[in-house]
C-alpha cells in the first residue's frame, strides 16, 4: 500500500451498552462507573461513560484495515482522554498519516476519537510499522 503524509481514515460507532458490556467481559474491568446507572449517577459524569480503551480501541481498527491497513504492526500509541464518552454514543475515529520515516518503513499517525457532540474524548499519536 501506498502511504502518503496527510492520508486521513474516519470510522464512527455506537458504543451501545452492549459494547461496553463486551469490552467489560473482555477486558476483566468491571468498573460500576461504567456499568451501573445508580453509581453513575453519584459521580461527575452522572451516567455511565465508556471505558476509555474501548473507543481507544476503535483507532486500532482503523489502522489494520484502512490506514495503513493490512498487514500494519501496532508499535506504540499514546493517548490523552480528555472528555468522557457516554454509554450509547456515537463516537468518530481518526487517524492521519504526520510522519513516514525514509529509513524503515515506519509511520506515526495522529489518532482522535470525537463524539457526537463534535468534543475530542481522545487525541494521541501511533507508530506502526508499515506492510
Amino acid at each position: 500500500m501506498s502511504l502518503s503524509l496527510g492520508q486521513k481514515a474516519s470510522l464512527s460507532k455506537c458504543l451501545d451498552k452492549a459494547a461496553v458490556e463486551q469490552f467489560a467481559s473482555l477486558a476483566e474491568d468491571y468498573n460500576p462507573v461504567h456499568l451501573d446507572e445508580n453509581f453513575a449517577a453519584a459521580t461527575p459524569f452522572e451516567v455511565p461513560i465508556v471505558h476509555g480503551m474501548l473507543g481507544a480501541s476503535l483507532v486500532s481498527g482503523l489502522l489494520a484495515s484502512k490506514v495503513p491497513g493490512p498487514g500494519a504492526i501496532y508499535l506504540g500509541q499514546t493517548l490523552k482522554f480528555t472528555c468522557p464518552i457516554r454509554v450509547g454514543e456515537t463516537v468518530t475515529a481518526s487517524v492521519e498519516v504526520i510522519n513516514i520515516r525514509e529509513d524503515k518503513p515506519i509511520a506515526t499517525l495522529k489518532t482522535e476519537v470525537v463524539t457526537e457532540q463534535g468534543v475530542t474524548a481522545i487525541i494521541g499519536e501511533a507508530t506502526v510499522m508499515l506492510p
